[in-house]
C-alpha cells in the first residue's frame, strides 16, 4: 500500500506497564513496520489531553490499585472527552486490565470512594468486599490464570489476573465468549467492543500471541485515517505457533481438571470453610457467601447475599 503513517498514543506509559503491556505497543509497531507503515509513538501523561485528530491507535495498559486511584480523575476529566471523540471517529483503542476498568462508567473498590470512569464503554466494575465474618479472613476470589476467548472465528489467548468484576450495560457488546477462565464476571462474557475500541482482561501481553486482534486495530486505524484498510498478510508462523501452543496447553489442563492458580481465598480455603465451589468453565474456584452480587448499588461493607454471578450490580440512581 502507499506510504502511510499511524500515530499511536500510549496513556500513562510510566505508570501502566504491568503484565507486559509494552509488548502490545511493540507488536503494533512491528506489524506496521513489516508492511511499510510508519508509526509515531506519543506518551500522554498527567495533564495531557487526547487530541482526536492526532490519535489513530490509543493504548492504555494495566496496573495496581494505587495506579488506578492515581490516574482515574485525569483519565475521566482530561483525557476522557478527546478519547471518546477519537473512538467515535473510528480510532482504534486497546484497553487492558485497569485501563479497561477505567474506560467504563465507574469503578467501585471494595473499600473507599467510587472512582470515575472515562465513559467510553457502557460498563462498570465492582471489586467485591470480603466478609469480615469469615474465619479465614479471605478476600473475594481472584481470577488468576489462563484465559481463552472465542472472538468470531478466532480464539484469543492470554492471562487474566483480577479480583474485580466488570458488568456490561444494555448498549455494550462483549468482545467474545469465554472458553476457559472467568472473563468479565463469570457470566460467560469477556471484554467489550464498541467500533474499533476493545476493552479486555487478556494480559500477557495479548497482541503478540493474537496477531488477528493486532491487525484488527491496525486495519481500523488505517480505514479511519486513509479510507482504506487493505493489509498485506504476514507469515506469522512464530506468532501462530505461540498462540496454538498456548491454546493446546489450556485445553489439556482443562480436560485434566488441573486447578487454576491464584483462586484460593486464604490459608484455609482448601478446607472448605470459605464457601462452596463455583465452577467457571473447567476451573473450580471458591466463592464466599459474603460476596455481594445484588442488583442494587454496592456498599463498602459486604452483607450476605445470593452467590449468583449472572445478575450484574447496578447503580440505584441514574448515572
Amino acid at each position: 500500500m502507499a506510504a502511510c503513517k499511524l500515530t499511536l498514543c500510549c496513556l500513562y506509559p510510566e505508570i501502566l506497564g504491568a503484565c507486559g503491556n509494552r509488548g502490545n505497543l511493540a507488536a503494533i509497531v512491528r506489524r506496521c513496520g513489516w508492511r511499510g507503515i510508519a508509526t509515531e509513538v506519543r506518551g500522554l501523561r498527567h495533564g495531557d489531553p487526547v487530541r482526536p485528530d492526532d490519535a489513530d491507535i490509543i493504548l492504555i495498559g494495566d496496573g495496581e490499585d494505587l495506579h488506578r486511584r492515581l490516574i482515574a480523575p485525569d483519565l475521566a476529566d482530561v483525557k476522557g472527552p478527546g478519547l471518546r471523540e477519537a473512538a467515535g471517529q473510528g480510532a482504534a483503542v486497546l484497553a487492558v486490565g485497569v485501563g479497561y476498568q477505567l474506560l467504563g462508567r465507574f469503578y467501585q473498590p471494595a473499600r473507599g470512594a467510587e472512582l470515575p470512569g472515562a465513559g467510553l464503554f457502557d460498563a462498570w466494575t465492582i471489586q467485591p468486599a470480603a466478609d469480615p465474618g469469615l474465619a479465614c479472613g479471605a478476600e473475594a476470589e481472584r481470577a488468576a490464570g489462563d484465559l481463552l476467548v472465542r472472538w468470531g472465528d478466532e480464539l484469543l489467548v492470554g492471562f487474566e489476573d483480577h479480583r474485580a468484576r466488570t458488568y456490561l450495560g444494555p448498549t455494550a457488546q462483549a468482545l467474545g465468549q469465554v472458553v476457559m477462565g472467568l472473563g468479565n464476571s463469570g457470566d460467560g462474557h469477556e471484554g467489550v467492543l464498541i467500533g474499533a475500541a476493545v476493552g479486555t482482561y487478556l494480559r500477557g501481553p495479548c497482541l503478540p500471541r493474537n496477531p488477528a486482534l493486532a491487525d484488527f486495530l491496525i486495519r481500523a486505524a488505517l480505514a479511519r485515517r486513509y479510507g482504506e484498510a487493505d493489509l498485506e498478510p504476514l507469515p506469522d508462523e512464530f506468532e501462530r505457533a505461540a498462540h496454538d501452543t498456548a491454546v493446546r496447553r489450556i485445553r489439556i489442563a482443562g480436560r485434566a481438571g488441573t486447578p487454576r492458580p491464584g483462586l484460593a481465598r486464604g490459608p484455609r480455603a482448601a478446607s472448605g470453610d470459605c464457601g462452596g465451589p463455583h465452577t467457571v468453565g473447567a476451573w473450580t474456584t471458591r466463592r464466599s457467601s459474603g460476596t455481594s452480587m445484588s442488583s442494587s448499588r454496592p456498599s463498602t461493607s459486604c452483607a450476605a447475599s445470593s452467590p449468583q454471578v449472572s445478575c450484574p450490580p447496578t447503580r440505584s440512581t441514574p448515572g
